[in-house]
């Protein structure tokens, strides 16, 4: 039952920075969506040590073990545009394998960079 209450209490934290982006970019009347907001402030919370990674952990390794769950909204919506994706499928495909290919290149040449970086400094 107390772990059940923090993670509840953990998850309205999360929900509380994300509403927090949406509300920024609302009043700032930015063209970036407020989720990202959320999170960028959530990095930033985490990152200067305002909130600790201990007081999110429970709730976010719980987000994350169900992730797949979240994608399926989103799914059942995109079936309804059958007639997008038969008029723009090849834009659509090629445009997501050149996405996907660049975050791959980027990921695997940030981690080996980062990964010489770490053989060179002395111990």
């Amino acid at each position: 039952m107390k772990r059940l209450l923090i993670v509840i209490a953990q998850l309205a934290g999360l929900l509380l920075v994300s509403q927090l982006g949406y509300a920024i970019a609302s009043w700032l009347h930015l063209p970036v969506p407020g989720n990202l907001l959320g999170m960028l402030l959530l990095l930033a919370l985490l990152a200067t040590g305002v909130v600790r990674l201990a007081w999110i952990e429970a709730s976010a390794s719980l987000l994350v073990r169900h992730l797949a769950f979240f994608f399926v909204p989103i799914t059942v919506g995109l079936m309804g545009l059958g007639d997008l994706f038969r008029a723009n499928g090849a834009a659509i495909v090629i445009t997501l394998t050149v996405s996907a290919v660049v975050g791959l290149c980027v990921a695997g040449l940030s981690s080996q960079r980062l990964a010489s970086r770490r053989e060179r400094r002395p111990s």
